[in-house]
């Protein structure tokens, strides 16, 4: 890559590296969409983290890589959050285990030209050879003689970074990178409240909206009366919001305080119509059920045959749906919990009809998103509001509004069936799927896409798939793994279940179908080592996964009805962060334990049943076993990581729970 810009402005020395590809074309100007870090002349470094932080730590690496390459600590890099513009930061959505993956070569590539020049700059000063130089503790040093880097700003600013080769720091001299058993670098700022999410924001002079949504799916405004709701003191205005534009519909009470427009939001009476009032869940699993592919025929006699059902899951951050948004007679500016600022800020512009330049996406912390914060509709609902009464609002969801009108994970029934060997070992395996696309990404509406994003088998067993879709009937968007957690799910706990029946160790059965050198093979090596050998009394369940260039294998161990252990060893080339792959694999895990042992959305009425955690069970810490992450290092590219974990460990659970697996939820009735 090329130093596209490298300014003096103001005392300050910003770098900029481009974020494209290598060898991808530029802009006309010569400025491709850069990853920045700036150095002022008081010594200070501010880093700007281009992606949002939903959670999964993506400023604390940013401050990572430059306090690395810059050979300082992370305290001492100040971070700011990008807005949304893709042109000058690159790609801003964080998804599809994405980040780490597209930021860390820029970033470090960023911070290194900064020390490369201020390196350069020391050694003109004094008159010595570059090389005799080398930075340390915010300062270039030359035997005993010291510059801090606030003395060498200008000069190197005043340097051509063309001239200046520019180094990285190889692994084996890293200092932070893979060594630092530091956490998240907000962690404090967190846990004491001082932390700003979405839903802390409030503009001078914002109010607050509530919406009362439709009572069923796919419900319509018929009528409104609003009297008593204007009559609540507080209450500004009522307006109704169109799903063609303003995310799912409803009419919105608008108010100078949370409490008034919850109370103006009962007083408000509505009618509706259209449509679904007697929608219902079971129904819906018994038409997928029905449109399961036929199995095709096998190369010789079947061994065994299951049906998986998987239920509908919401997304249930901590933080319910909420939006902030100003519309002024330029242009419009956005405070929110998004997962993509940059393609948020061009579908406010396309659909308002506004240049880019009149949208500005303020990115602000997220308290949890797995999917459901690339969707714009709490955003459209701010807007509208927003546009109605002139001033800036903030829209609320209450726990109850984001479990009953989220976009859900979508069901999904399979079967498989398997021809083995005389040892019980596969040797070829049938997997028909049923499911629905998702509704807010219309490229999914395929068969053919839906098995790309899904079928990530990794054994050594011939086989097929087919995918069959029926139209979803309500909302359905992107959960944590996407399909990867239906498909990959099914086909470890089919491999299991074939392994018990054939008497097979779970850890050796894989083994044999995966190839020697393999790093899946590695991985499941290690946490089988680290786990060891089962106790008796206890049931052990096993599972592996490949995806977004990483591998994972996860081991769960139960005993007197409950899961008591769980060791993950995982690859995910070169660790940055060694604590935030410990979080994200805790995470994936106690996202499997919950759904696998319980938690599930149903319809009954047209209406979703579950409406707070007290009915959608997600998991108590007191049921939390211990979980063991095992980093295996390699040299593969850094790989994705996000979403890795809970496909394996949903498997890996259910195996270990010994309890008839034909349905999902374990011991739950499905639909």
């Amino acid at each position: 890559m090329t130093i596209s810009r490298r300014t003096f402005l103001g005392g300050v020395l910003v770098v900029s590296v481009p974020l494209s590809r290598p060898g991808a074309a530029e802009a006309a100007d010569g400025f491709a969409p850069s990853a920045f870090v700036r150095l002022d002349d008081r010594g200070r470094i501010t880093a700007t983290a281009p992606k949002p932080d939903s959670g999964q730590g993506v400023r604390t690496v940013v401050a990572l890589l430059v306090a690395e390459e810059l050979m300082v600590e992370v305290d001492d890099v100040r971070l700011e959050q990008a807005h949304g513009d893709p042109a000058r930061f690159g790609p801003q959505g964080v998804g599809n285990s994405f980040s780490a993956r597209q930021l860390h070569e820029p970033l470090r590539r960023a911070a290194a030209t900064a020390r490369c020049l201020l390196v350069a700059a020391a050694a003109r000063r004094w008159g010595v050879p570059v090389e005799e130089c080398a930075a340390r503790d915010g300062a270039v040093r030359h035997g005993h003689r010291v510059l801090r880097y606030a003395s060498l700003v200008r000069d190197a600013a005043a340097l051509d970074p063309a001239t200046v080769p520019v180094t990285l720091t190889p692994p084996e001299r890293w200092r932070l990178l893979g060594r630092t058993r530091a956490g998240r670098v907000d962690a404090r700022a967190i846990v004491t409240g001082r932390a700003r999410y979405g839903i802390d924001t409030r503009p001078p002079g914002a109010l607050v909206a509530v919406v009362l949504r439709p009572p069923w799916i796919g419900a319509l405004v018929d009528g409104v009366d609003d009297a008593a709701a204007r009559a609540v003191p507080g209450v500004v205005a009522v307006t109704p919001l169109d799903p063609a534009t303003a995310g799912q519909g409803g009419v919105a009470v608008i108010a100078r305080s949370t409490p008034e427009a919850l109370r103006g939001r009962e007083a408000l009476r509505v009618t509706w119509r259209g449509g679904t009032p007697t929608a219902d869940s079971r129904q819906w699993l018994a038409e997928l059920e029905a449109a399961l592919p036929a199995v095709p025929g096998a190369p010789g006699p079947v061994a065994f045959e299951a049906t998986y059902r998987l239920p509908l899951l919401a997304h249930a951050p901590m933080e319910p749906m909420n939006s902030t948004a100003h519309v002024t007679g330029t242009g419009v500016t956005v405070w929110t919990p998004t997962q993509d600022p940059g393609t948020l800020r061009a579908t406010l512009a396309r659909q308002f009809g506004l240049d880019q330049a009149a949208v500005r996406v303020e990115a602000t912390l997220a308290g949890g998103a797995f999917g459901r914060r690339i969707e714009p509709d709490p955003v459209l609902e701010a807007v509208a509001c927003s546009r109605a009464v002139g001033a800036p609002v903030s829209v609320l969801w209450t726990r109850d509004d984001d479990m009953r009108h989220d976009s859900y994970r979508p069901m999904s029934v399979h079967r498989l069936s398997a021809v083995v060997d005389a040892a019980g070992v596969p040797t070829w395996r049938a997997h028909g799927v049923a499911t629905w696309p998702l509704s807010v990404a219309p490229f999914f509406a395929n068969p053919a896409v839906v098995k790309a994003a899904g079928d990530h088998f990794p054994y050594g067993v011939a086989g097929r798939v087919d995918v069959a879709l029926k139209g979803s009937p309500l909302r359905t968007g992107f959960w944590r793994a996407v399909y990867s957690g239906h498909f990959q799910f099914a086909e470890e706990v089919f491999l299991g279940e074939l392994g018990r029946r054939a008497g097979l160790d779970q850890v050796e059965l894989r083994r044999r179908l995966l190839p020697a050198d393999s790093r899946l093979r590695r991985v499941l090596d290690a946490a089988a080592a680290r786990a060891g050998r089962a106790r008796p009394g206890v049931t052990r369940g096993v599972a592996c996964h490949e995806e977004y260039g990483s591998v994972i294998a996860v081991v769960a161990d139960a005993a007197d009805g409950r899961v008591r252990r769980v060791t993950a060893a995982v690859d995910v080339g070169p660790v940055l962060h060694p604590s935030g792959v410990r979080a994200q694999v805790e995470g994936g895990v106690v996202d499997a334990l919950s759904t696998v042992f319980g938690a599930q959305i149903t319809v009954r009425d047209g209406r979703v049943a579950q409406s707070s955690f007290r009915d959608y069970a997600w998991a108590r810490i007191d049921r939390v076993p211990d979980i063991d992450v095992v980093p295996v290092a390699s040299d593969a590219p850094i790989g994705g990581l996000g979403e890795l974990a809970y496909p394996p460990a949903a498997a890996a659970l259910a195996l270990a729970s010994g309890l008839p697996l034909t349905g999902m939820p374990v011991g739950v009735d499905v639909g």
